[in-house]
């Protein structure tokens, strides 16, 4: 297996985007085209926190001037002429040549390169030079207190010493963050989630069940619970292998089945293509969805705004609250094995395998198909 530089991959910004939102190494290795253990030596490197993007100083000199310098060096024109062309000093020219191996030797990436790296100016972090302070705080976590509790005892203990208040942020990211040098690396061990590499909070909330503004399954109207209304509808996904999924709506009345080909379980993205769908429905089929706690639907805030329809969610580990969606995401195991990739299946075949199955007799239904009885529906509702 190839070994990519962890130093190269951990200033990508896709990686720390995927990071962010939850992703598990091998979905952010296969969205990039890496393996896992290099995604992990890369955030590794950076003890799990997105290190800060390289600016260039705004008197600097661009990658594009350092190729005119080179370009003009070519065809022999002199500093000041390459200067006049630039709009710049004769003595900012002459020192970039000079810097960089003369006019024999210079070449426009090389310089940029060796800019990049004389301009790097490591600041010693607070917790590095104060030692008293780095004191005080490895002590109480020795004792177990937590980054937020420490911060707040210091500025309680010292409101007017400034070289003594340090936020928890500030703690956390001296503790990840290795080369930094402030701290042992065990004592991240004595964290209430120990270990070396920082994980997003929405993966933590995700590991919990826990979605921000959740509106529970208990909050559902009446009406949605005797399936008299069409137009309340079941949601989930299904998964297939190389972190492949299909989301799957039912219609909770005649359990006419939806499938949608989704990219990824990125919240907002997801939502955007739950959403387009549901736009595309008559009014009268745009109520209520009913889903389970994944992540892939946090950004359930903007679905609401962008359709008009409430989301709910079930409560945790209980899959009978969308008794009609888990029915038939056993029916689609017909169509897609679990270890399938479901990425290679079009919009159109999805469409296909679900116009069978809205066309397939149910006993639920009195042996209609999901289909007609939706049609019946949609036709009875004022």
């Amino acid at each position: 297996m190839r070994v990519y530089p962890a130093s190269k991959l951990s200033c990508s910004p896709e990686l720390w985007r995927l990071w962010a939102n939850g992703f598990t190494l091998e979905e952010i290795g296969q969205a990039l085209n890496k393996p896992a253990s290099s995604v992990y030596r890369a955030a590794a490197s950076c003890g799990g926190i997105a290190p800060r993007p390289k600016q260039r100083g705004p008197r600097a000199l661009s990658v594009g001037e350092r190729e005119e310098v080179s370009r003009g060096i070519s065809s022999g024109l002199s500093a000041r002429q390459i200067a006049r062309n630039l709009s710049r000093a004769a003595s900012t020219i002459t020192r970039e040549i000079d810097r960089n191996g003369g006019r024999p030797r210079y070449r426009a990436q090389a310089a940029d390169e060796a800019a990049w790296a004389r301009a790097a100016r490591p600041k010693a972090c607070k917790l590095g030079s104060l030692p008293r302070l780095r004191r005080e705080v490895a002590s109480k976590l020795q004792q177990r207190w937590s980054p937020e509790q420490i911060s707040r005892w210091l500025k309680r203990e010292h409101p007017d010493d400034l070289c003594m208040n340090v936020s928890h942020e500030t703690i956390y990211q001296t503790l990840f963050v290795q080369a930094r040098g402030a701290f042992r690396k065990e004592l991240t061990e004595h964290l209430r989630r120990s270990g070396y590499i920082r994980r997003s909070r929405q993966l933590q909330a995700a590991k919990k069940g826990g979605i921000t503004d959740a509106i529970s399954i208990r909050e559902r109207p009446a009406e949605v619970e005797d399936r008299a209304v069409p137009g309340h509808w079941e949601g989930d996904l299904i998964a297939g292998g190389r972190s492949s999924h299909i989301a799957t709506l039912v219609e909770r009345r005649s359990r006419f089945v939806i499938l949608i080909k989704v990219d990824s379980k990125e919240s907002v993205a997801f939502a955007a293509a739950l959403a387009r769908k549901i736009r595309r429905l008559p009014s009268e089929l745009k109520r209520s969805l009913t889903w389970d706690r994944g992540t892939e639907m946090a950004a359930h805030k903007q679905f609401t705004v962008a359709t008009d329809v409430k989301v709910y969610f079930c409560d945790p580990r209980s899959p009978w609250q969308r008794g009609s969606n888990e029915n038939t995401n056993g029916l689609l195991r017909q169509y897609f094995a679990k270890d399938d990739d479901l990425s290679v299946y079009s919009q159109q075949y999805l469409n296909k395998v679900a116009a069978q199955l809205n066309g397939r007799p149910r006993e639920t239904l009195n042996w209609e198909n999901p289909a007609t009885v939706l049609a019946a529906s949609v036709a009875s509702t004022p």
